[in-house]
């Protein structure tokens, strides 16, 4: 029996998803929130413990619950993160609905700890429709951000069970006692947060579906909703054009290779607005080709595209986040694939612009082949978009996570105040990156006997990477993130969910949304 290939794509359709929770200001008290089944408030540490707003109005509301009591008898510290819960079965005067009273701790009340306490309120809500929380109004202008971006992504799910999803998140979070002049924080907040969940989400989608012309599907759509320039190379175009890595690479797969071009520029921009190219990898599955990786190693390969997550997520937000220079973000999609078409060990390819002045590689491990489609797509960077600065984002090399663990990224750069800018950000934003060495010492384990470079030059890996990557930057301000360290989380901690992590967008959105992201640099 035969099925045709229509069947099998409609076979293939992902199911709906679980949405982000929708969040919204609200200038009452929590409790006046009239369908706020869940009502959360900050508790601030010290020698005593001290509610934050809303809780006089609840206290007043509900005369007979002593909530410092309550913290007492559960010997609550504060703690960022802790949360006590307690349950009012009869609602309260003016909501009938609310059923629970959530005592989150803020710490030290810096990011990290609100960002821990919308974590906490989020893994409290599930299944809730509506919750009101003062946790914000605290400190707004530290707050919002990101309590935000935890209540958001530590509700990321994704599912395909016939059954649906065992859990969803919160529907609704409400930030109570906050007035409509915080809507341009709210709208940036959700903007970062976003990006965090498109880039978890397109690293978790099964490969079966995700091939790079679906990859370059999404980036149509993306550019289509945030008023982006696109285009799309397709395997002839690339032919056509010279970009031998990303032909070579994806030579193996029945589905062929794409280049993904998107085109941001901020309302004021001018002639003498800087540009800041992204290069994202975005290899769609990872056999490791030829030099085939044991199965274990495989298994998290549908994640090996990243990079082109990160940037697809950080393009699609950049109007939000009131990004004041000019951006082009680059995806080279490929599937490394096994085949009789793979490329082999041994084969040496033309990167772009495929003529005598396109470098050469020595293929001598297919499994590195990461650095074979950036390096293509950094090519064409410097000779046609000629940007101030380049950055690179990869799940490039297994050394990386060797180095750091699964709790850093790792940063190279060309330029001290490039790195420092997004070592700040990461640090910022919850994505910390530990700048590693981009040391000439290893240079010479890139010669090749027959091209200007060898793939594969071996340990230490993360480094023999950078330093054939830095090949392709042109002299330019560079930056690399190898990610591969982080691209997975083997649990749930803090707002990352066991799988794909889609790290580094809000990293690079906290860089490129800062009022002068390339103050020095250029």
């Amino acid at each position: 029996m035969t099925h045709s290939r229509m069947s099998l794509a409609d076979a293939l359709t992902l199911p709906p998803q679980v949405a982000a929770p929708a969040v919204t200001l609200d200038e009452r008290n929590p409790h006046a929130v009239s369908d706020a089944e869940v009502i959360a408030l900050p508790v601030l540490p010290g020698d005593s413990l001290v509610l934050g707003p809303g809780a006089a109005a609840l206290g007043d509301a509900l005369t007979e619950l002593d909530l410092l009591g309550v913290l007492e008898a559960e010997k609550a510290t504060g703690k960022a993160g802790q949360v006590v819960s307690h349950v009012v079965p009869g609602g309260v005067r003016g909501n009938k609905s609310l059923r629970r009273i959530l005592l989150v701790g803020v710490g030290a009340q810096r990011p990290i700890d609100f960002r821990r306490a919308g974590v906490a309120v989020a893994r409290a809500t599930r299944d809730v429709a509506t919750v009101a929380t003062t946790i914000p109004a605290l400190e707004p202008d530290v707050a919002i951000e990101p309590f935000v971006v935890g209540v958001t992504l530590a509700s990321f799910s994704f599912d395909w069970r016939a059954s649906g999803p065992a859990s969803r998140p919160v529907g609704s979070v409400v930030l109570a006692e906050l007035g409509s002049s915080y809507d341009g924080q709210v709208a940036r907040a959700n903007a970062v947060a976003a990006a965090g969940w498109r880039s978890r989400f397109l690293a978790t989608v099964p490969s079966n579906v995700k091939n790079p012309a679906w990859l370059a599907e999404q980036a149509v759509t993306v550019a289509d909703e945030a008023g982006l320039k696109v285009k799309v190379w397709d395997e002839e175009q690339l032919a056509k054009e010279g970009f031998g890595g990303i032909l070579g690479v994806g030579s193996g797969s029945a589905t062929p290779p794409r280049l993904i071009r998107l085109d941001f520029a901020p309302r004021k921009a001018s002639r003498k607005t800087p540009t800041v190219v992204l290069v994202g990898k975005g290899i769609t599955f990872d056999t490791g080709g030829l030099n085939l990786k044991p199965g274990d190693a495989m298994t998290s390969m549908k994640r090996d595209m990243t990079g082109g997550a990160i940037v697809l997520s950080t393009m699609a937000a950049l109007a939000a986040v009131d990004c004041p220079v000019r951006v082009v973000g680059l995806i080279a999609a490929a599937e490394n694939a096994v085949s009789g078409s793979s490329m082999r060990p041994g084969d040496v390819l033309r990167h772009y612009p495929g003529d005598k002045t396109g470098r050469t590689s020595e293929v001598t491990n297919t499994d590195a082949e990461g650095r074979l489609v950036l390096a293509d797509a950094m090519a064409y960077a410097v000779t046609q978009v000629k940007p101030d600065v380049l950055v690179d984002v990869a799940t490039l090399t297994g050394g990386i996570k060797v180095a750091l663990g699964q709790q850093l990224g790792g940063l190279f750069a060309n330029h001290d105040l490039l790195a420092a800018a997004l070592e700040a950000a990461g640090e910022a934003t919850g994505e910390p990156l530990w700048r590693m060495p981009l040391s000439a010492t290893y240079e010479d384990k890139l010669a090749s006997s027959i091209a200007d470079a060898d793939n594969g030059p071996g340990g230490p890996q993360a480094i023999t990477a950078a330093l054939f990557l830095q090949h392709f930057a042109g002299g330019l301000p560079w930056a690399h993130l190898d990610l591969a360290s982080v691209g997975d989380v083997p649990a749930d901690r803090d707002e990352w969910t066991k799988g794909p992590s889609g790290w580094g967008a809000r990293t690079l959105l906290t860089w490129l949304g800062s009022p002068e992201p390339l103050a020095g640099i250029v």
